[in-house]
């Protein structure tokens, strides 16, 4: 019995040290500036499922009248599935979307961390809380 009660600490504390790393590998704040919120209008590209994070390619078209793409990434998979997020309602459809995201800390352009979704219909969808 004390040998397997050994093996068992031992697989625990094993899974602990294992895991802290892919649980604190950065945080939002450290990449985007979480004090700033952009507003982008646009039609979702192309959605990139996978994991450390999703990211979505937003097309969206500026004053001048010229079309660019962001890159916005966002939550984790399995935190979106959590949220009843999927890929398709991410697409949604070519439909022109509003979303709200941080832009990159750095001033890389055309990158953020996607926070919500507003739809056409009226709905919208918190990807992650605001962090303001």
């Amino acid at each position: 019995m004390a040998r397997l009660l050994g093996r068992l600490c031992l697989a625990t504390l094993a899974s602990i040290l294992i895991g802290s790393p892919v649980s604190a590998h950065h945080s939002v704040g450290g990449q985007f500036d979480v004090s700033k919120k952009i507003t982008l209008v646009g039609t979702v590209d192309r959605v990139d499922w996978v994991n450390p994070h999703i990211y979505v390619h937003f097309r969206v078209k500026e004053e001048s009248g010229q079309e660019v793409v962001w890159r916005l990434g966002t939550v984790p998979v399995g935190m979106a599935r959590a949220a009843g997020i999927t890929k398709e309602s991410l697409l949604a459809k070519g439909q022109t979307l509003k979303v709200t995201a941080y832009p990159a800390r750095d001033g890389t352009q055309k990158l953020g961390f996607l926070f919500r979704v507003d739809y056409p219909d009226g709905h919208y969808v918190q990807v992650s809380p605001d962090r303001e």
